[in-house]
């Protein structure tokens, strides 16, 4: 039985502010080539608050710059576009949702599986000659529904994590019980609200059923990076748990076990690299 209506959800994302316009403008962008990246980076440096996250995050220790990155325009040219887009991406989230206190659920560990798993779609999409910027923004974004519950209704959250790990059933499925909806649904309803394309929006609902009606391509990518990430995290941790992946995914990405654990392999090193730096 939810102890949250399912309305209360939809009302609360509907009442969340909307991600700053040059932001947008960035994610529908995606797939162009001919932007102009000055005038890009003269828009973000206009929204003060977005431009010192963004900063912050280029100049941490996983970019390890050579230099002190102090404009975005600087970022872009020591960094490359699709990292800034991402450090941008991840700045503006972060300012749409303050941390929370929410027993269960960690920000930082958050971030940093959100980060893997971009990382993550953004090296299967190289491997596919697929689009990596569409794969790596999609990933990014993939639990963005779970910053939605956590930071609308985090007693509520704290519940579910409770039922998760002390009853031992999946977490969607808690967040069913406790919302009435889980957080790819959740994410997806903000989507929606903030008007992010139908493929984006396609890809943050069906990253855990790429195999569901409509799902679509860019679902399937991030299904199987962040069972990629999950798997190294438990490796990480002593234990040898291997997440279900969809067969459906598996199929259309055409995997087989060799090119799996090859790509597996580099999303290690990129996982380490991120773990050291955080």
């Amino acid at each position: 039985m939810a102890t949250v209506i399912r309305d209360d959800v939809i009302k609360n994302v509907r009442d969340l502010p909307s991600l700053p316009a040059v932001v947008m403008e960035l994610l529908n962008s995606i797939d162009e080539d001919n932007v102009d990246i000055s005038v890009l980076a003269n828009k973000v440096a206009q929204d003060m608050a977005l431009t010192a996250k963004t900063l912050s995050l280029a100049n941490s220790s996983y970019f390890a710059p050579a230099v002190k990155v102090t404009t975005i325009q600087q970022a872009i040219t020591l960094l490359g576009m699709r990292n800034v887009r991402t450090l941008i991406t991840k700045a503006a989230l972060s300012g749409c949702f303050p941390e929370r206190a929410c027993k269960g659920f960690d920000h930082a560990l958050f971030w940093q599986h959100s980060t893997a798993t971009s990382i993550a779609a953004g090296i299967l999409a190289l491997h596919l000659n697929l689009n990596q910027d569409y794969a790596r923004t999609a990933a990014l974004l993939h639990d963005i529904g779970r910053l939605v519950l956590v930071s609308c209704f985090p007693q509520d959250y704290a519940s579910a994590v409770e039922l998760h790990t002390e009853q031992g059933i999946a977490m969607l499925e808690a967040e069913r019980q406790v919302f009435g909806m889980d957080h790819a649904e959740a994410g997806a309803l903000l989507a929606a609200n903030w008007n992010f394309s139908d493929t984006m929006r396609l890809a943050i609902a069906g990253h855990h059923e790429p195999d569901r009606p409509g799902a679509g391509f860019l679902a399937a990518i991030v299904h199987v990076a962040n069972a990629m990430v999950h798997q190294i995290a438990s490796a990480e941790e002593g234990h040898q748990i291997m997440p279900s992946v969809s067969r459906t995914a598996w199929e259309a990405l055409n995997l087989d076990d060799a090119i799996y654990a090859r790509i597996c392999q580099e999303v290690q090193v990129a996982f380490e690299k991120l773990q050291a730096a955080t």
